[in-house]
């Protein structure tokens, strides 16, 4: 699986792939001239979860004909509420992703770091809540799905809910 698009001129980059997440790559794509700030999120697999040692591998699944117009909508709202920021890359890793590996990456450009580092959280935050992106741990003992997952939501539902923190 690798449903990549690049859309808004080139300037954002939603990916959802099967493969090893570049983060390099992609941070230096979100480099431009009119940015003096790169933000980026690594989301990656570790060992350990709530109850459960020795987690050995990370399973994704997603809906991808509904993961990819999430990640648009979430890119679009991030440009809406930080109208400066300049390259935005939304990018979640499916299949088995060991420990230490990345399964996600969010990455903001922007000329100032207040609305890099805003915008990137919220995009990071939006992500995890509207994407239908489930994820199956594996440790010694066994493998389910993970206790932490959380009920998936639309974005205008999250925003509302984020406005009342």
């Amino acid at each position: 699986m690798n449903a990549r698009q690049l859309i808004d001129g080139g300037d954002t980059l939603i990916e959802l792939t099967d493969q090893p997440l570049r983060a390099g790559e992609t941070y230096d794509w979100a480099v431009v001239p009119s940015s003096g700030a790169v933000v980026m999120f690594s989301g990656t697999a570790r060992d350990h979860s709530e109850g459960r040692e020795g987690v050995e591998t990370l399973a994704y699944e997603a809906y991808e004909e509904a993961v990819v117009p999430a990640l648009r909508e979430v890119v679009s709202e991030m440009r809406k509420k930080w109208e400066t920021v300049r390259r935005v890359a939304l990018i979640h890793r499916v299949g088995n992703v060991p420990v230490g590996e990345s399964s996600v990456l969010v990455v903001v450009s922007a000329p100032h770091r207040p609305e890099a580092f805003e915008a990137a959280r919220f995009g990071i935050d939006a992500l995890k809540a509207t994407a239908p992106i489930w994820k199956r741990e594996t440790w010694k003992g066994g493998d389910d799905w993970a206790k932490t997952a959380q009920h998936v939501t639309d974005l205008s539902t999250f925003v509302a809910e984020r406005a009342t923190r």
